[in-house]
C-alpha cells in the first residue's frame, strides 16, 4: 500500500514536499487514511515523528518509527524521519513549505489553527494544509486507541493488524508488571 525510503535518498528541490508531523504513539488507520490523501496531492511526504518531552509516550520514539516502517513499507513517495524541536524550523531544515494536519471534528480545527498559526509566524514560508479523515475514522485518535487497549478492548479495527498486537504485548507486559509491584 504506502512505504518508505531512506533518510539518505535525496527528495528532489522542485518536488512538492509536504510533512505530516505528529506523535503517532500508536499510527491508526485514521493517520495512515491522511498520508494518503496527502499522497494524492503532494509529490513527497516526510512523515516527522515528534519528540514530545511534556507527553510521555506508550511507545519509545525508536518503536514509533519501527511501527511506521513496517505498516508503510518501501514506497518512494515517503519518508520516515524523527525530530526534537520546533515543527516550523523541521520543515524549514529538509525545504519543505507545507505542512500536513488531519481534522476529525470542529474542536481539532481550533487546537490545529493555533499550532499552525505558531508555525506560520516562526516560518512565514510554511503553510498548514488541513485534511478531513474519512467518516469511519472520525472518533479515531491514538489516546482513545491506547485506552480501549489498555482496558482490554478490540483495537483491530482501529489500527494495522502489527500494531494492533504491539499494542496487547505491551498492556499485558504492564499488567504483568504492576501485578509483580503489588504488596
Amino acid at each position: 500500500m504506502i512505504g518508505c525510503r531512506s533518510r539518505n535518498q535525496a527528495v528532489e528541490s522542485n518536488m512538492r514536499l509536504a510533512i505530516y508531523p505528529g506523535s503517532f504513539d500508536p499510527v491508526t488507520n485514521g493517520h495512515l487514511d491522511i498520508l494518503e490523501r496527502a499522497l494524492a496531492i503532494f509529490d513527497h511526504v516526510i512523515i516527522a515523528v515528534l519528540v514530545n518531552p511534556g507527553k510521555p509516550g506508550l511507545f519509545s520514539l525508536a518503536e514509533r518509527v519501527s511501527m511506521l516502517q513496517s505498516v508503510i513499507g518501501e514506497y518512494p513517495k515517503v519518508t520516515i524521519e524523527s525530530f526534537r524541536g520546533l515543527t516550523a524550523e523541521f520543515a524549514k531544515q529538509r525545504g519543505a513549505r507545507t505542512l500536513i494536519r488531519g481534522l476529525r471534528a470542529v474542536s481539532d480545527f481550533d487546537a490545529e489553527l493555533r499550532v499552525a498559526l505558531v508555525n506560520r509566524r516562526l516560518n512565514s514560508e510554511l503553510d498548514t494544509i488541513f485534511l478531513m479523515t474519512s467518516a469511519q475514522n472520525l472518533f479515531l485518535s491514538s489516546s482513545t486507541v491506547k485506552e480501549v487497549a489498555q482496558l482490554g478492548g478490540d483495537t483491530s479495527s482501529f489500527v494495522p493488524a502489527m500494531v494492533d498486537r504491539r499494542l496487547r504485548e505491551r498492556f499485558a507486559a504492564l499488567a504483568t508488571q504492576d501485578e509483580e509491584t503489588k504488596p
